[in-house]
């Protein structure tokens, strides 16, 4: 039994756990991947306050450390099942139960698929979901991206830097990201930009050799490339905890601004719930709010 049980381990259940340890709670974390979140596969951070410029493993790391050298406890695991419904909660992972008289589940987003034929297959073999994690296996090769928004122009850029040429496939005839983004691809010469069109398949034998677009003329051609990036943003994955707590039509957590849940000694901090902005500084914002008062509800039961 610890204090705070948190599920995952990026900016907000980091936050949330540094705040718990001060306080002389007995806090656990629990994260299904690894620390930092999305924060860890982002080349450059430049809009955190007080810090000009910072890779983001850089930044996760130091936030990382900050709580493990407070002695708290992190394991490696997936949140399988949970009971939240009694004063006791309990979460369940593949190998064992953990209980806690307080949950803060911050466990972030998942990446959105295609959908499309081969994109299953080929993941891991050419079809990849970062960028700056998977970049500098496709050196001097044709590579798509897949997206409109600044994940996907942030991608076409740091790839522009590696690869022979990079096509990025837009859904619609307009970009989502920022103008400074925008403009900067627009600037190189060997990005180029499909607009209305999608991949309706991807093709290869043990790796990805090529693709076929369907764009919105619903004309079809097939472009040989080395590397599918798929950049169409995230999604909640909140369905253990559907009929305990409440979730929006999208599957978003629903909260307040204290990060309290419909279920008194669970919060919800960071992207994984409902909330008009997305990024590190209030997933930290979220993380320090419910690790505070998840320090007063525990207090209070003493």
């Amino acid at each position: 039994m610890v204090d705070v049980l948190i599920i995952g381990a990026g900016p907000a259940g980091l936050t949330a756990a540094l705040y718990a340890l001060r306080a002389g709670l007995r806090v656990t974390i629990l994260e299904k991947s690894i620390y930092g979140g999305q924060v860890s596969i982002t080349d450059v951070v430049e809009n955190y306050p007080g810090i000009e410029s910072i890779s983001g493993i850089e930044l996760a790391k130091s936030m990382y450390e900050q709580v493990t050298k407070l002695c708290c406890k992190i394991i490696f695991e997936t949140a399988r099942a949970v009971e939240l419904n009694s004063d006791v909660k309990k979460v369940r992972t593949a190998s064992k139960e953990l209980e806690a008289k307080t949950l803060i589940i911050a466990n972030g987003l998942k990446r959105r698929t295609l959908g499309c034929k081969g994109e299953e297959e080929f993941s891991g073999r050419g079809v990849s979901y970062c960028a700056t994690c998977d970049g500098n296996l496709y050196k001097d090769k044709d590579v798509i991206i897949v997206g409109g928004g600044n994940t996907a122009l942030e991608d076409a850029l740091y790839l522009s830097n590696i690869c022979k040429s990079v096509k990025l496939v837009v859904r619609k005839n307009l970009f989502r990201g920022e103008k400074y983004l925008i403009d900067s691809v627009h600037k190189k010469d060997n990005i180029e930009c499909l607009m209305e069109s999608k991949i309706a398949e991807i093709k290869g034998e043990r790796a990805v050799k090529s693709v076929v677009i369907r764009t919105g003329a619903d004309k079809i051609k097939e472009l040989e490339v080395s590397g599918v990036f798929i950049a169409i943003g995230y999604e909640p994955d909140n369905k253990i905890y559907e009929g305990q707590l409440d979730l929006d039509k999208n599957g978003y957590f629903i909260s307040n601004e204290e990060c309290k849940t419909n279920i008194e000694g669970v919060y919800v901090a960071g992207d994984c719930r409902l909330k008009p902005l997305r990024q590190i500084v209030t997933a930290v914002s979220d993380g320090a709010i419910a690790g505070t008062d998840a320090i007063r509800f525990v207090l209070s039961k003493n």
